[in-house]
């Protein structure tokens, strides 16, 4: 839900049916692109001030996550400035109108006399704003307004967003170290760790019937390419019931789990079932105690609604690269149906491996970082194609074909030099305007490859 206040300004001395028309047009285009709005116009800056209190009033008790300041005209500063202060602390959009023809001749209301006036007034007073203005005789800019207060909205829902992580520092990994604080001021983000032994005393309270209930409602309408064991499949519905009393309890929207020195190690057990039956629920997952590849997907399906999948390199060639995974994806990426198969990895028992195609076409990677002390977004664009046959060595033979992408991106070579993490996050599409302007709120900056 995309949710903003409109504020429409223009002059007292220009003439009032101008004003409303240009903005209620205005107003239009934003709900056309999917924005609520609490609207209040036109504010002038009569010398009463009775349009500054008509406009306070009307903000008074409602829900926002943005300010849209529509400027139709010249506009006094001291009139924005009087209701802007109220809600100094939320996102800004300054939007600029413009003139329109008639004839020959262009008509303006000094649109952009008011916007001049007022963009160094918003940063000098420390507004996390954007201005954007329209061109006469151009489309207008209500798609950047929209996605700015898309992305305000996605930051007010991340701002209390939770993630829950069984164990920590899966491997040893140095890249699934995270700063804790640091990362709840830029993100709000807070990543909450559970211990696997929690997970283990709740998977004993777990009925056989309510395990034979997920594995006939759920496991079962996957596509087996040969049957799994019994004990395969009733260990993936009880960990899954296990870990969803979790998540439930602690209202967390995205889970990571120990996976090879936890789950599949002093478990005994390869997660990747659980992963997915927690996908299907809506909870974003990424194994490994991958903390800010967590934190990537997070803020990526907040800003699109995608699934937000990760996947790890394999191998780089001259124009692509090839990313997959060694377990799941979930089925928000998968073209087709899911398809699984029991499988075997070196010394660990049988697992139920996913095996399904994954979506072709535009893809955003995207990866948050730390380095140096501050926050980074990697972000960049490429092509998947269905990837060539290929086999992970160590898997039990014949081999499965592990779900994946080949990745067409223009400079691998500069990417290779800036990579950071053997995981990235996609989603479909070309969002990097989305991201820039969330990273923009975040203050966080954006390396672009």
């Amino acid at each position: 839900m995309v949710k903003a206040a409109f504020l429409g300004f223009g002059e007292v001395n220009t003439p009032v049916d101008v004003i409303i028309r240009k903005c209620s047009a205005a107003e239009l285009e934003l709900k056309a692109e999917g924005v609520e709005m609490v609207s209040c116009l036109p504010i002038s800056d009569d010398y009463e001030e009775k349009g500054i209190a008509k406009a306070l009033a009307a903000l008074e008790g409602q829900k926002f996550d943005s300010l849209v300041i529509c400027v139709a005209g010249w506009i006094p500063s001291h009139a924005v400035i009087k209701i802007t202060e109220r809600y100094r602390y939320l996102p800004m959009v300054l939007w600029g109108l413009s003139g329109w023809y008639e004839g020959d001749r262009l008509i303006t209301t000094a649109d952009q006399a008011g916007t001049t006036a007022l963009r160094s007034a918003f940063e000098g007073l420390g507004y996390q704003f954007a201005f954007y203005y329209n061109i006469v005789g151009l489309p207008s800019a209500a798609p950047r307004v929209a996605s700015f207060c898309r992305a305000a909205s996605a930051y007010a829902e991340l701002r209390s967003a939770k993630a829950g992580m069984a164990g920590y520092r899966d491997m040893q990994l140095y890249g699934t170290l995270y700063d804790g604080l640091s990362l709840k001021r830029k993100t709000g983000i807070e990543i909450e760790t559970f211990e696997l032994l929690e997970v283990e005393q709740k998977y004993q309270k777990i009925t056989a019937a309510q395990k034979q209930d997920i594995i006939q409602n759920r496991i079962c309408k996957w596509h087996f390419l040969s049957p799994a064991k019994e004990e395969s499949l009733m260990k993936a519905a009880g960990y899954y019931l296990a870990v969803k009393t979790i998540a439930e309890e602690r209202n967390y929207s995205a889970i990571s789990l120990k996976d090879v020195d936890g789950f599949k190690k002093l478990l005994g057990y390869p997660p990747a079932p659980v992963f997915m039956l927690l996908g299907e629920d809506g909870y974003t997952t990424i194994p490994e105690n991958d903390s800010l590849g967590c934190v990537t997907q997070m803020i990526l399906k907040a800003l699109t609604g995608q699934t937000a999948a990760y996947l790890e390199f394999y191998e780089f060639f001259s124009d692509r690269v090839l990313a997959g995974v060694p377990d799941f994806v979930p089925s928000g990426v998968v073209e087709g149906e899911v398809i699984v198969m029991p499988a075997a990895f070196g010394e660990l028992s049988e697992g139920i491996l996913n095996v399904s195609k994954v979506k072709t076409g535009a893809v955003t990677l995207s990866r948050l970082i730390f380095a140096g002390g501050k926050y980074k977004m990697q972000l960049l664009c490429g092509k998947g194609v269905t990837p060539r046959k290929w086999e992970e060595c160590g898997w039990a033979q014949p081999a499965p074909q592990l779900p994946g992408l080949e990745i067409i991106l223009a400079d691998v070579p500069a990417f290779a030099q800036k990579v950071a993490s053997q995981h990235y996050i996609i989603t479909h599409g070309d969002n990097r305007r989305a991201v820039r302007d969330l990273c923009g709120i975040m203050d966080i900056e954006i390396e672009e490859i």
